[in-house]
């Protein structure tokens, strides 16, 4: 069976939907091909006996206005939204710390504090002649040997998969907060110091989960849902999609594609070996997400939580229910921890005793109040800022564009693009 599509777009995430809206606006046509049975891509959810889970931690501080406008629009103005001031904690040697640690010391030993601050006091001066010339060299001039040591360091092993020496610096933006020596020592003095966390507030829709920000351009979008792309043909200008009933091939005479670059290349023929070469330099994250079920309230206030320690598996800890109590049922509440990991590397038993039972043996939930868990996996998460990521996604980004395949989002430009910037990347399509 062959069909007639004048605009294709792959994927019905935040990135694909921003699309779509940009052809919606100019009262042109098009269709996304969606793999799953629902829109959000890795912001949407599921739903486990009225809990309602997201794929993994997903709130808005978005700056950009036209995305802003989108998401009050999807979800009916202010009174569907849920505003939080931003208060979130980490978990140290097993002590609750204020975040960001590097200027709320209170918690830590005397002797551990002296370690910190001395190296944050004898830490050379970052000048022209002494840029760093990967991740770790950046933290051990920011934040001084102990603390990059000892936090940092470990925390990027967790999170990124890699070590600190392996990654560039381009990313880190205003992502991490550089204390001044006055703030470093007074938060080791006291714990009533300010947030400094880089967002002043946060937003989140009441119901639905954090994919309700695009439901409303998902209902005007013309979407093919349960639909996998399987084979691509730039010469001819045809996919072939595969669904449950039926195998598709559509012609058409635009691709936008927000499909992670190594599942785009992996579709197309005849693809050169340097073209090759560079897509499987690319690399990302994946990871598991453990969503926790609970039928008491009772849980640590904090929406989330980081985890430094070793010995846990995950990187961090979110609670949906603070997010929005409609993601529980009344009188319950839920966590979810994630960690970063290829597939496989732990049996569901070893992730299980690696994160739930150590929120159990820390105090932290009790395991008579646990009514379910669920262990689900994400084989893309973030983009992996490797020496060589600039050189190896500008070829294959650059090849896709010779043979009339655009890319955008997250994925698709192979950056660390926010959920509104994935967003805005779509919106910003050019319209022919």
């Amino acid at each position: 069976m062959e069909k007639y599509i004048e605009n294709i777009i792959l994927g019905a995430g935040f990135a694909g939907l921003g699309a779509a809206h940009a052809f919606t606006e100019k009262g042109l046509k098009c269709t996304i091909i969606e793999k799953d049975n629902t829109f959000g891509g890795l912001c949407g959810n599921f739903v486990i006996d009225g809990f309602r889970f997201d794929r993994f931690v997903h709130v808005s501080f978005s700056k950009i206005d036209e995305v802003n406008k989108l998401f009050w629009e999807s979800c009916g103005g202010d009174k569907g939204m849920i505003k939080h001031i931003p208060n979130p904690y980490n978990i140290y040697k097993k002590r609750w710390i204020k975040h960001p640690v590097q200027n709320n010391l209170y918690p830590l030993t005397e002797e551990e504090k002296k370690l910190v601050i001395d190296d944050f006091l004898s830490r050379p001066k970052m000048t022209e002649e002494n840029k760093p010339e990967n991740y770790e060299q950046w933290l051990r001039l920011q934040y001084g040997n102990y603390f990059a040591e000892h936090f940092s360091m470990v925390y990027t092993r967790k999170y990124w998969m890699k070590n600190a020496c392996e990654l560039r610096t381009e990313w880190t933006g205003a992502r991490f907060y550089q204390p001044s020596v006055e703030e470093v020592i007074e938060g080791s003095k006291t714990s009533e110091t300010p947030v400094t966390y880089y967002a002043k507030e946060q937003f989140y829709p009441k119901e639905g989960g954090f994919k309700t920000f695009v439901k409303k351009i998902a209902e005007e979008s013309d979407i093919i849902y349960n639909s996998c792309v399987i084979a691509i043909n730039p010469d001819n200008k045809t996919i072939i999609v595969h669904s449950d009933k039926c195998t598709i091939n559509y012609k058409y005479k635009r691709l936008i594609s927000s499909l992670p670059l190594p599942e785009l290349l992996r579709m197309l023929d005849n693809v050169p070996d340097y073209v090759i070469d560079a897509t499987n330099k690319l690399e990302a994250t994946s990871g598991y997400h453990i969503s926790i079920a609970l039928k008491t309230q009772n849980i640590p206030p904090y929406m989330w939580w980081y985890v430094y320690d070793e010995d846990i598996l995950s990187a961090r800890v979110y609670s949906p229910s603070i997010k929005s109590p409609n993601n529980t049922p009344k009188g319950c509440s839920s966590l979810q921890m994630e960690v970063y990991c290829k597939e496989g590397k732990y049996s569901e038993s070893e992730l299980l005793d690696g994160t739930v039972g150590k929120l159990i043996e820390l105090d932290i939930i009790k395991e008579e109040d646990i009514l379910f868990t669920h262990v689900g996996f994400e084989k893309y998460g973030n983009i992996i800022f490797t020496k060589s990521i600039f050189e190896d996604r500008k070829v294959v980004r650059d090849y896709l564009s010779s043979v009339g395949i655009e890319t955008i989002g997250r994925f698709g430009e192979w950056d660390y693009l926010w959920s509104d910037q994935s967003l805005a990347s779509g919106l910003s399509i050019k319209i022919l």
